[in-house]
């Protein structure tokens, strides 16, 4: 094999795809994450070239991978005598996200390649939501029935442990009902005697289990606070219907988060990475709210020009309006991240509202009072040191800066963390109270309590 030059590895790859000896000893010594990387850095055609010269087990674990970004490309350009046992040999759940992706004609041309049982399981796959737990599990799973012995339980382990995804535990079956009795972990069955039921081997508890249309965070939260590597998915019956992996729904969350994060910015969720997404879908993704909040910005004009009567004799107070406008943005957008997380974890539901309401209010005055006493010092510092001249009623300015500090940050912390609870309420997600949105609602009402403060402090002085 010739030596790798200082190309990049989707280059080497590329260029070594044609010739098998050389190619396959080149991929003998990468990793699948390494090799999905370097497909990653190729445009399709190239990449589908590199995937059909792999060998068969090591293309079976690329395409296993979800961080392989142009999967659905990839395998659409390949002959059908490689994709289908390609796909055939794939993880269910992977096979899913696979077929969720291309486009219906080449859905149905691989389709017709797979065999029999592998359309029945993608059939019942495809029909739940892919954020729910039944579009995140796999059918790969050990069951066994109850009666079993534990010598029995490790001899199918060893005949059939590497056709499955993941043996992270054994699920006992009731062998007349075939519904789920418990959950046994494979250490549990290695360390048993031959002749122990399996019935009698670990926790006879109720094993925790999750249904087919569970949002995938709520599995996220339930594996998580049982510590647990995977769980059941069952239907009414308590019949087994698959398994969500923690690795599964690692993968679901990171993608779970990135929407949220890119909904904080203002914007709709991509629903590709960046450098893949099209300019047409980019700027349709992020127009319309921005459009949104352009408009609600106009309503601080608004009431600008209202009060343009107080800004044309008493000039100062313009100059603190970022200062005010600034203040009441940022508490809403820390009050709004505080409780879209705590939404996130369970902390907080709906009925929680008032609790939160509550705990706001002061936290809110609280911090009012510190801004408020900041900002009075420092315009009282600047006149005395003569840094600027805010004229012979500057601790009456002091005076309305500080008490509007504490009404504007009050309603920013009330607002901000009340409009998670009425977007859930209404159907929508929480994360769509983005730190903008929240801003512009607090630039128009911190305005009004800037001025209606000034009016009532400086009445009869500036006013």
């Amino acid at each position: 094999m010739p030596a790798r030059p200082d190309a990049p590895l989707a280059e080497y790859l590329y260029l070594l795809a044609g010739d098998p000896e050389d190619f396959v000893a080149a991929c003998a010594d990468l990793l699948p994450a390494d090799i999905v990387e370097a497909l990653n850095d190729l445009p399709p055609e190239a990449a589908s070239k590199v995937v059909g010269a792999l060998p068969f087990h090591t293309a079976v674990e690329v395409f296993d991978q979800p961080e392989l970004e142009a999967r659905d490309e990839i395998v659409e350009r390949l002959p059908d005598d490689i994709a289908a046992p390609l796909v055939q040999a794939m993880s269910a759940d992977q096979q899913v996200r696979l077929f969720r992706s291309i486009k219906g004609s080449d859905r149905a041309r691989l389709g017709y390649c797979l065999d029999a049982p592998t359309r029945d399981q993608l059939k019942l796959l495809l029909k739940y939501p892919p954020q729910s737990a039944g579009g995140l599990m796999t059918t790969e799973f050990v069951s066994v029935p109850s009666a079993w012995t534990a010598a029995q339980v490790r001899q199918l382990v060893h005949d059939v442990g590497s056709a499955k995804e993941t043996v992270y535990a054994i699920y006992v079956l009731d062998e007349k009902t075939q519904r789920l009795q418990q959950v046994i972990s494979l250490r549990e069955v290695m360390t048993a005697s031959d002749t122990t039921p399996v019935r009698d081997i670990g926790d006879t508890r109720k094993p925790v289990t999750t249904r087919p249309l569970t949002d995938r965070e709520e599995v996220a939260r339930l594996i998580a606070k049982y510590n647990l590597l995977a769980i059941p998915v069952v239907d009414e019956a308590n019949h087994v219907l698959g398994i969500v992996t923690v690795d599964d729904v690692i993968d679901a969350l990171v993608k779970e988060q990135t929407e949220d994060v890119q909904k904080f910015g203002g914007m709709e969720a991509l629903d590709q990475p960046y450098m893949e997404i099209g300019l047409p879908q980019m700027i349709r993704k992020r127009a319309g709210w921005l459009c949104a909040l352009f408009l609600g910005e106009m309503l601080t004009a608004t009431a600008m020009g209202y009060f343009e009567h107080e800004i044309e004799r008493a000039v100062v107070l313009a100059i603190f309006l970022p200062l005010i406008i600034s203040s009441g943005g940022n508490s809403g957008s820390q009050a709004t991240s505080l409780i879209i997380r705590a939404m996130a974890l369970r902390e907080v539901n709906l009925r929680d509202w008032w609790r939160v309401a509550v705990r706001e209010i002061p936290a809110g005055v609280t911090l009012g009072v510190i801004l408020g006493t900041i900002g009075f010092i420092r315009i009282v510092a600047w006149q005395d040191l003569g840094f600027y001249n805010y004229g012979p009623h500057y601790l009456l300015v002091a005076m309305t800066v500080a008490l509007a500090l504490v009404g504007v940050v009050l309603f920013g912390s009330l607002t901000g963390s009340m409009l998670p609870f009425v977007l859930r309420r209404i159907g929508f997600d929480p994360a769509s109270a983005s730190a903008p949105f929240v801003a512009t609602l607090v630039d128009v009402t911190g305005l009004i309590i800037f001025f209606t403060v000034a009016l009532v402090v400086l009445k009869g002085t500036l006013l």
